[in-house]
C-alpha cells in the first residue's frame, strides 16, 4: 500500500517532490531502469483492466510524462527497439489468450446447442419456430425505433404484428404438444435469446439484446481494454510494414543509383579509353606523317643535289670546252 501511494506521488508531483528547490535537480532519463517500459512505448497494460476479471494489478513501475517524452523524441537504438518489442510480445500474448477465450466460447455455444437439439420439435417445426421468433424479434426493435423516433402510431402497428405473431407460435408450440413433442420453457427461452461470443474481448452476448446493454458492453473497461491492446498492436505491425516498405523502397532507389552511377562509371571509362586509343592513333599518324614527310623531304634534298651536282658538272664542262676552244682559236 505504501508502494502504491508512494508511486502515486511520484506521478503527481515528480520523483524530486521531497528535494530542496533550490538544489538541482536530477536529469531525467528515460533509460532508467525504474520507468515503465510499456507506458514508454504506447500504454501500460495494467491500466486497461482495473476491477475487472482481467486485472493485471498494479504495475510496479513508474509512469512518467517527462520520461515518455523523451523516450519518443530519441533516435532509434538497441535498447528502443527492444523496449518496443516488449511491449508488442506482452499485448500480442494476452491478445491470443483472448482469442482462445473466444474459441472456447464458440465451442462451448455449438456444444450447447447440440445438446439442446434433442429435445426440440421436428427440423421442420423447428424451422418454422425459428422464422416466428427471428420476425418477432426484428418487429419488436423496429417498434422500439419507431417510439424512439416518435412515430406512435407506427409502432403500435408493428406491436400489434408482433402480438400476432406471438399468438401463431404458441398455436404451433401447442400444436406440437399436442403432437407428442415437448417444448420446454427453457428451450423457447434460448430460441429467443439466442447467444454468441464478442470477437474483441470474449464475452457472451445476447442476440438483438437492448440497445442500453449493447452500449453498456461496448464503453465497458475489458472491451475497451482489449480494442485498445488490439489497434495498438495493429499500428505497431502497419508501422512496421511502413517502414519495411520504405526500407525496400530506399534500397531499391539506392541500388538503381548505383546501377546508374556504376553505368555512368562505366560510359567514363569507356570515352576515356576512347579518348586514349583515339589519341594514340592521332599520335601514330601524326609521326608517320612527320616520319614521311622527313623522308620525303631528304628524298627531295637528295634529288636536288644531284641536280645541282648534275648541273655543276654539266656548266663545267662547258667551260672547259668553251676554254679548249679559245684556246686552239
Amino acid at each position: 500500500m505504501v508502494d502504491v501511494a508512494r508511486q502515486l506521488l511520484d506521478e503527481l508531483m515528480g520523483r524530486n517532490r521531497n528535494l530542496d528547490p533550490s538544489a538541482s535537480a536530477k536529469e531525467v532519463s528515460w533509460t532508467d531502469e525504474e520507468f515503465c517500459p510499456y507506458f514508454l512505448v504506447k500504454f501500460c497494460p495494467h491500466d486497461l483492466f482495473v476491477n475487472t476479471r482481467a486485472d493485471l494489478g498494479q504495475c510496479t513501475k513508474l509512469h512518467d510524462d517527462e520520461a515518455k517524452r523523451l523516450f519518443d523524441e530519441a533516435k532509434p537504438c538497441r535498447k528502443k527497439t527492444q523496449y518496443e518489442e516488449d511491449f508488442l510480445r506482452f499485448c500480442t500474448n494476452m491478445i491470443n489468450e483472448v482469442d482462445r477465450k473466444i474459441v472456447k466460447g464458440k465451442q462451448r455455444l455449438l456444444l450447447m446447442n447440440s445438446k439442446t437439439e434433442g429435445g426440440r420439435p421436428a427440423p421442420k417445426h423447428q424451422e418454422q419456430i425459428s422464422v416466428l421468433t427471428e420476425r418477432i424479434n426484428k418487429l419488436v426493435r423496429d417498434a422500439e425505433e419507431a417510439g424512439t423516433r416518435g412515430d406512435v402510431e407506427q409502432a403500435q402497428g408493428l406491436m400489434e404484428q408482433c402480438d400476432q405473431l406471438k399468438e401463431e407460435k404458441e398455436a404451433l408450440i401447442k400444436q406440437h404438444e399436442s403432437n407428442g413433442w415437448s417444448v420446454t420453457a427453457e428451450i423457447a427461452a434460448s430460441q429467443e435469446k439466442q447467444m454468441e461470443v464478442c470477437e474483441v474481448c470474449g464475452a457472451f452476448l445476447i442476440v438483438g439484446d437492448a440497445q442500453q446493454r449493447i452500449d453498456d458492453h461496448l464503453t465497458g473497461k475489458q472491451h475497451l481494454g482489449y480494442s485498445k491492446l488490439r489497434k495498438a498492436v495493429d499500428e505497431m505491425y502497419e508501422a512496421r510494414r511502413k517502414n519495411t516498405i520504405n526500407l525496400e523502397e530506399r534500397r531499391s532507389k539506392d541500388d538503381d543509383r548505383r546501377r546508374r552511377d556504376n553505368t555512368k562509371r562505366e560510359e567514363h571509362k569507356s570515352r576515356e579509353r576512347d579518348d586514349r586509343y583515339n589519341n594514340k592513333r592521332e599520335d601514330r599518324d601524326r609521326n608517320r606523317y612527320r616520319r614521311d614527310h622527313r623522308d620525303y623531304k631528304d628524298r627531295s634534298d637528295r634529288y636536288d643535289n644531284r641536280q645541282r651536282d648534275r648541273h655543276s658538272r654539266r656548266d663545267r664542262n662547258e667551260r672547259d670546252r668553251d676554254r679548249s676552244r679559245s684556246r686552239s682559236y
